[in-house]
């Protein structure tokens, strides 16, 4: 009977296997590697790329910040001069509101209705007369509010009933302070003229002084 010895063979071929193993981890391990530096290369060029792009962004926000800044600059500068010219034009104006006023209260004035004193307080002027009726003053409230075109808001401070003059002159008159607004030019060219609500009047009653 023939025998044949197949140790060194099957030695042969175990260590044939290993060197492929070892052969084929190697060549794993070379390609890991080659794609772990290509995709770091990859991230890394465009981890780059966006930060130039948010340097750009944010040069580019910086340059508008300024711009900005000059526009808000430009627009209080421009504001002032509107505010001066403005006021200019209110002095200019202003210069003719006595006129304007004293002709006015010659207008607006209702029959029946006296004044004896007013004074002026920047844009509002206060009222002093007397006023044969409470119907009397109801109706120069009207006149201010609804037939005016420089005269607003009219406000009725106090009325009560008094005596005028002695003896058989004697008569009952109602005192009156109303306070009322001027208009000045510029505002009377852009006022609309709208019915105001008038107020009741209180009886002299009510408000008579003692």
């Amino acid at each position: 009977m023939i025998r044949i010895n197949l140790l060194p063979h099957r030695e042969m071929r175990r260590k044939m296997r290993r060197q492929a193993f070892v052969a084929l981890l190697t060549l794993a391990a070379c390609i890991g590697v080659v794609v772990i530096m290509g995709g770091a290369g990859i991230f890394s060029g465009l981890i780059s790329a966006q930060e130039q792009r948010h340097h750009f962004l944010k040069a580019e926000n910086s340059k508008l910040d300024e711009q900005i800044k000059e526009i808000a600059q430009l627009r209080q500068e421009i504001d002032g001069l509107k505010a001066r010219q403005q006021a200019v034009e209110d002095l200019q104006g202003d210069r003719n509101q006595p006129v304007f006023l004293l002709d006015e209260l010659a207008k607006q004035v209702p029959e029946g209705v006296y004044l004896r004193a007013f004074k002026q307080d920047g844009q509002r002027i206060v009222l002093n007369g007397y006023a044969q009726s409470n119907e009397r003053v109801s109706e120069l409230l009207r006149h201010f509010s609804n037939h005016s075109p420089w005269l607003e808001r009219p406000d009725l401070i106090e009325i009560r009933s008094t005596g005028l003059g002695q003896g058989r002159d004697a008569r009952k008159v109602f005192d009156f302070i109303v306070n009322v607004g001027i208009r000045r030019p510029r505002d009377k060219e852009s006022a609309t003229v709208s019915p105001a609500p008038v107020a009741a009047l209180k009886s002299p009653e009510t408000k008579e002084k003692q």
